[in-house]
This record gives C-alpha cells, sequence and structure tokens, in this order.
C-alpha cells in the first residue's frame, strides 16, 4: 500500500491550554488538565464510530461518547490511531476516555520490489525517531515531512515501506532490512510537520529490523530488535 498523505496534523494543544483560565488550570479543573497522549488501537462499530480504545499499555477503555471522522470508512474493525483524552472515572466507578483529539496512524504493508511499479524515491524526510510499541505489536516511525499551501490537490506525499532483503545471521536469528520510499510529489517545503507511522510486527516476520531512510542530513538507518 502507498501511503497518500494528506496529513493529519496534530493539532497543537498549547494554543488551546493557553486558553483556559489561570484558576482552571491551577486547580486541575481545566478540560485540558489531566490529558494524555497515546497510540491506540481504536475498535469501530458497525456505524463507523470509535467506541472504545485499547493503548499500547494494553489497557481498554470505552468512549464517554462515540467519536466520528471522515476518515473511519469501514466499521466492524480495528483502527490505529493517536489519541489525546482525559481519563475520566464513571458513575460505575470505572474509567473511560474523553476524546480531545484523534487522528489516523497509516500502517502500510510492506511492499516487494517485484511488486513496486512506482519510481522508487528518496526525497528527504527529518527523521525523530523509532521504537517497539510496549505491546509488541507495532513499530511505530516519527519523522517530519516538509509540507506548504498548494492550490495543487494533486500534491500529496507518498510513502511506502519496502522489503528490501531478509538476512539470517550466524545465530540463526533473522535481520529484516526495510528502505523507505518517499515521493515529495510536488508539495512545498516551507515548513516542517509531525508524522506518525505504525508498520505490525506481524508483517516484519524477523528478530530484528532495520529502516534506512534519506533525510535533510543524509541517509540515516536505524536497526531494533522486535522481541523484549
Amino acid at each position: 500500500m502507498i501511503c497518500r498523505l494528506n496529513i493529519f496534523i496534530l493539532f497543537s494543544l498549547l494554543s488551546i491550554v493557553s486558553s483556559c483560565t489561570q484558576d482552571a488550570y491551577d486547580k486541575g479543573e481545566g478540560k485540558y488538565s489531566l490529558m494524555r497522549g497515546d497510540f491506540v488501537e481504536a475498535q469501530i462499530d458497525a456505524s463507523k464510530q470509535i467506541v472504545s480504545i485499547t493503548t499500547d499499555d494494553d489497557e481498554m477503555l470505552p468512549l464517554v461518547n462515540p467519536y466520528s471522522a471522515n476518515w473511519i470508512t469501514k466499521g466492524d474493525t480495528l483502527y490505529r490511531c493517536m489519541l489525546y483524552y482525559n481519563k475520566v472515572e464513571t458513575a460505575k466507578g470505572k474509567y473511560a476516555a474523553e476524546v480531545l483529539s484523534v487522528g489516523q496512524v497509516p500502517c502500510p504493508s510492506l511492499k516487494h520490489w517485484a511488486d513496486f511499479k512506482e519510481k522508487y524515491r528518496t526525497d528527504p524526510v527529518k527523521f525523530e525517531s523509532l521504537w517497539l510499541s510496549k505491546s509488541g505489536k507495532y513499530l511505530n516511525l516519527y519523522m517530519l515531512l516538509k509540507t506548504g499551501v498548494t492550490e495543487d490537490t494533486t500534491a500529496v506525499h507518498r510513502l511506502a515501506f519496502i522489503s528490501d532483503t531478509i538476512m539470517v545471521n550466524n545465530d540463526e536469528t533473522r535481520s529484516h532490512h526495510i528502505v523507505l520510499h518517499h515521493d515529495q510529489n510536488k508539495v512545498p517545503e516551507y515548513y516542517s510537520t509531525k508524522v506518525y507511522v505504525s508498520i505490525p510486527v506481524s508483517a516484519i516476520a524477523a528478530d530484528s529490523v532495520s529502516i534506512w531512510m534519506n533525510t535533510y542530513d543524509g541517509p540515516v538507518s536505524r536497526t531494533l530488535p522486535l522481541h523484549k
């Protein structure tokens, strides 16, 4: 799958927090005073609404109110998301999530060179971090992409992860080498925006993984073990 990113910019909560009154913030009564931010699996019901989430700490929380968004196009499934929320106690003495903001985190499938039909591009990104989720289910990549306002509706970033090689080591462990395809695709490079991507570990089929990408500071490769 090629990710065509009409980039979701996780909104800055700094301006929202600053809009709260000082008294409410000091007393811990502001809407955002208990805010959390987590990567989650969002459970979507038949009406295409998020009804519950499971964090990477394996905590399942129902939502105070079901949440809908135009990027939720399938019902009765799971979506990988970045969720900002308040964890609130319900009347029954349990906890639920009060959504403040939620955005889909792309989970691209790995492509093989034989199936990759586009011209391989290595337009630069800014690498920030790579880590394994606490659940061990996802490899998470955080990077910055240069973007800007344009009237060209076809100008969208194109990302793909390509399975390059799988090496068998002397100890019989397997190392999976993956390369990042990034096509800037006419998007202006005026400012940076955050992008998160999660790769399901089940698709990697190895004991460790290395990801190569081109950055504004030159090529970067990062390696992580996939088993804790």
